[in-house]
């Protein structure tokens, strides 16, 4: 089989305005960039119509679940059946493409395309949210050299798209008083920056605005917050976002509308695509498909605790992505070794397949269980899954094999979504009232999510607790930052584990984006790179980029 990006290379693509024409899109309604995407601005009467589909997955593995790869097939197998189908999806950032995982626009013959744009610069997005993220940094380094300002304590953190660990924690401002104040602080990676959250969340200008304005960004001397609105930037954060506030359109290799904008990860942010692009595919096709990051105890959890209740959108049906790998690892096998048939492990690592199950239902979610097929699978392993999802209550299981077969590897996917997805859009129910406490929603998570007995914080928690009850900010929703590899904060608890008390060592006021970050455990918002990172296998030949995954 053809790599991913030589299977890309040689797609002919559909030219993006004849792409938007299909669409319905006026001249006005968009802006191309290049011929094959465009950036889109859709005329204020554009309703959305469309059924809304999620897509998340049972719990994480090194290798990854396969997420993207399913919602591109699953919108070229209904694509096949006749049906308008749209993608609403993050755009990759540069860290995991040079890093462990690679790209993230799908792959084999479900992919999104042009694939070597969208996994690199794109549009520009992430550099202009990087450069908004810094520009508050220095603008606030430059407020307390000129004493501007009286700043006990500055939250705010630079970012950069790249995995860099020596960053993760440094001081500043060194080399006398010309070179500014030395400050203890770091740098996170793009994708965690509050202004990543702040564009995914916003509905429209106005909205972005505020959130920018309400960016709580330090604490003065006499205890009270500083906001991003007495910088005095705001106007300027907004020039530079104008842009990069707009969904991107760009296309499947089968043709379908795909709105990429927006890449948290869900392990560390709130790993949602922006609202913008949802309602953007919502109002041109019959079925949109949407993803959430990593497992469905992160992404999924944070897509209705948070997007969903601050946007009220509401899927139609959830899709949750498996693979015979995946329980695998969840049963205790090593990654090396998970193509070989283990029925033992299989079993073992069924019961985290069931508790995602479980918690999707009290979402209020009608699931349909995706097995991401791989070479080698075995007919009756799969059968054991599909036996398993339906004694657990799912509403129809069916194979993916999108990435060697594309569309039509989907189609049992798309039909049984279709099945599922012939009543009105359930009431999502959330995990916890909106008046309930910072300490009783993470208590529910650890709980009822997450299987755990309760939450333990940290002295400098209990110390970020206090602060936000006395600024009326332990109301809002959380946001839990933790390891994708297991239910809990040890990523050595695999499958469904229980009893665990979840620790959590800082509470970090989002309040431009609406929520409160909680980090649980020894989770890191700058990545590192592994020891053979991929940036070893990129090249360009003959003006061509090779090597990309």
């Amino acid at each position: 089989m053809l790599s991913d990006i030589e299977i890309a290379q040689s797609a002919t693509l559909i030219p993006i305005d004849a792409l938007a024409g299909t669409l319905g899109f006026s001249p006005g309604e968009y802006e191309p960039y290049g011929r094959d995407k465009a950036k889109v601005t859709l005329a204020p009467g554009r309703a959305p119509a469309g059924k809304l589909v999620l897509v998340t997955a049972t719990s994480g593995t090194p290798a990854g679940s396969g997420k993207t790869t399913v919602s591109v097939a699953l919108a070229q197998g209904l694509k096949r059946l006749g049906e308008s189908a749209a993608l609403a999806l993050r755009e990759p950032s540069l860290g995991p493409c040079f890093g462990m995982k690679g790209g993230a626009a799908g792959g084999g013959y479900a992919q999104l395309l042009p694939m070597e744009a969208i996994n690199l610069h794109f549009t520009g997005d992430f550099h202009a949210i990087t450069s908004a993220n810094n520009l508050i940094a220095a603008m606030l380094d430059n407020v307390r050299h000129h004493a501007l300002a009286d700043l006990e304590a500055v939250y705010w953190r630079r970012v950069l798209d790249v995995n860099d660990r020596s960053l993760r924690h440094m001081v500043t401002g060194l080399g006398g008083p010309t070179h500014g104040i030395p400050a203890d602080t770091g740098f996170d990676i793009t994708a965690a920056s509050e202004i990543m959250a702040v564009l995914c969340l916003a509905e429209d200008e106005a909205d972005l605005r505020r959130r920018l304005d309400g960016l709580l960004l330090g604490l003065r001397s006499d205890g009270t917050p500083f906001y991003a609105r007495e910088l005095g930037i705001t106007g300027a954060l907004m020039a530079l976002l104008l842009d990069a506030f707009k969904p991107n359109l760009v296309q499947s290799l089968e043709g379908n509308a795909a709105f990429v904008h927006g890449g948290p990860f869900a392990n560390i942010a709130h790993g949602c695509n922006s609202v913008r692009a949802t309602r953007a595919a919502l109002s041109c096709a019959d079925w949109a498909i949407t993803e959430a990051g990593f497992g469905a105890d992160l992404g999924a959890e944070k897509f209705f605790n948070i997007k969903c209740r601050q946007s009220g959108l509401a899927p139609a049906v959830t899709v949750l992505v498996t693979s015979l790998k995946a329980l695998k690892w969840h049963g205790g096998v090593e990654l090396a070794a998970c193509s070989q048939a283990s029925l033992a492990a299989l079993t073992t690592g069924l019961p985290n397949l069931r508790r995602h199950l479980a918690n999707l239902a009290g979402f209020g979610q009608r699931v349909v269980v995706a097995l991401n097929r791989f070479a080698g699978d075995s007919d009756d392993e799969i059968a054991v899954v599909a036996q398993a999802s339906r004694e657990a209550g799912a509403a129809g299981f069916a194979i993916c094999d999108g990435f060697a077969r594309g569309g039509e590897g989907a189609l049992d996917l798309a039909r049984a979504v279709m099945a599922a997805g012939q009543e009105p859009a359930p009431a999502v129910r959330f995990s916890y009232p909106a008046d309930a406490t910072l300490s009783e929603k993470l208590d529910t998570l650890s709980r009822q999510l997450y299987g755990g007995a309760g939450v333990a914080l940290s002295p400098e928690a209990e110390d970020d607790l206090a602060h936000l009850q006395v600024w009326g900010l332990d109301r809002l929703p959380v946001c839990v930052a933790k390891t994708p590899y297991s239910f809990s904060h040890d990523p050595a608890l695999r499958g469904a584990p229980d009893g665990f008390v979840l620790p959590v060592v800082r509470l970090l006021p989002n309040t431009g984006a609406g929520f409160i970050v909680a980090l649980a455990g020894k989770v890191l918002r700058m990545p590192g790179l592994p020891r053979s990172p991929q940036a070893y296998h990129i090249d360009v030949e003959d003006g061509r980029i090779c090597g990309l995954a």
